[in-house]
């Protein structure tokens, strides 16, 4: 009777209990072994876009040592992903751009929120009350289900069917060609041998195309003006057309009677040939004489030797030019066609007697007669006349006209 009462009391109490501070399920019992809190914990939301089977009441670690845990899982107000409301010890700290990652204790263990940091290079300010971290600092390892099932399509129909049939039919194609594949190879090595040994030659000639590209891109406004301006010049060859089509016709008909020609006089052509091959020959002989011969015509009269001997940037020439009247009228009487017959007389002239004996007559110079004597003391009136019809046509001559 006695522990019926005690039982009916106990209960009575634990009743007054739960509806005093409400109960909430059994994850309102408290676990053996979780993470100490301490006494004042901070809450931290992170967003993930799969929780997998996390549950409330998960671990949460720092570097594989429980630090807090799970308190709920819901979703972010957008409704589309999950929220993970964690509570970590107040003593744990972190960066304010701590990362947070779903990880398994084991292959068959229990879910658990990973927070870490992104490095000492990239960690910023503490990680404070009420936080959240983003979608872009939280992931998730993959799931040992996921794993078999992708296994799972991969041997039922999936690649390794595939890949038999593939092998099935590389047997089939390469079944009694297995030397001309090796020699396929083998040129494939050659190939890529002589790629090889060229690679500079392929580098210097992918350089040089990119140095082009990069011309015609600094000059694309003239390119597509050029373009442009090419449409009225196409349309001039259209109207053309005809013409063009009947000047090759024109062309084509001089071809072939260029080719009879051609054929026709070949042995003539072959004939001239060989007769222009000893000219050649002695034009080849003199090819080392020839162009030293040449060097005279800029210089005259200096050779190429005489050039060491200038002391400065010119030679001083002196020349001696002998114009005495009487010997270059004498020069000019003595050659076979006279320039001055007819001209002036016979004894300015120069010319030779009319016995016939060639002897060239003697040239009176006016002012003279034909004795050396003076026309003023001595000869006839014949004479003066002569002589000054001689000096008229000489100054004649000499100003240009006739005697």
């Amino acid at each position: 009777m006695k522990r019926s009462i005690a039982l009916t009391a106990l209960g009575a109490v634990a009743a007054l209990t739960l509806a005093g501070c409400g109960f909430g399920g059994i994850y309102d019992v408290p676990l053996p072994g979780g993470a100490d809190l301490g006494d004042h914990p901070y809450t931290v939301k992170a967003q993930f876009q799969d929780v997998l089977d996390l549950v409330p009441k998960s671990g949460v670690k720092v570097n594989e040592v429980a630090v807090g845990r799970v308190e709920s899982i819901g979703l972010t107000p957008d409704g589309w992903h999950a929220e993970v409301t964690m509570e970590i010890n107040g003593d744990v700290k972190l960066p304010a751009n701590a990362l947070a990652n779903i990880r398994q204790s084991s292959l068959l263990g229990e879910k658990y929120v990973e927070l870490t940091s992104p490095g000492d290079d990239l960690a910023q300010g503490a990680l404070a009350n009420n936080a959240e971290i983003p979608l872009a600092r939280t992931n998730r390892s993959v799931d040992v289900e996921e794993v078999l099932g992708a296994l799972s399509m991969l041997l039922n129909g999936g690649g390794v069917e595939q890949i038999n049939t593939i092998t099935k039919e590389l047997n089939s194609a390469t079944e009694g060609r297995e030397p001309d594949i090796r020699n396929l190879l083998n040129n494939a090595n050659q190939l890529v041998t002589t790629l090889d040994k060229q690679s500079a030659d392929i580098t210097r000639a992918l350089d040089g195309l990119n140095r082009l590209s990069s011309t015609l891109v600094t000059q694309k406004d003239q390119l597509a003006n050029a373009i442009d301006n090419l449409g009225p010049g196409l349309g001039v060859l259209e109207q053309q057309r005809t013409q063009l089509v009947t000047m090759l016709q024109a062309l084509r008909n001089l071809s072939g009677v260029t080719v009879d020609t051609i054929n026709k006089s070949q042995e003539d052509l072959v004939a001239d040939l060989r007769a222009l091959l000893p000219t050649l020959q002695k034009l080849g002989e003199a090819g080392s004489d020839l162009p030293k011969s040449l060097e005279l015509l800029l210089t005259f009269p200096f050779t190429d030797s005489a050039i060491p001997g200038a002391k400065g940037d010119y030679f001083n020439l002196y020349a001696k030019v002998d114009l005495n009247l009487q010997t270059i009228l004498q020069n000019l009487g003595r050659s076979r066609d006279n320039p001055l017959s007819g001209i002036l007389p016979q004894n300015l002239a120069g010319g030779t007697s009319s016995d016939g004996t060639g002897v060239p007559l003697p040239l009176q110079i006016p002012g003279t007669s034909s004795s050396g004597t003076s026309p003023g003391t001595t000869g006839s009136t014949g004479n003066s006349q002569q002589s000054q019809s001689g000096l008229a046509g000489l100054f004649g001559l000499l100003s240009g006209g006739g005697a």
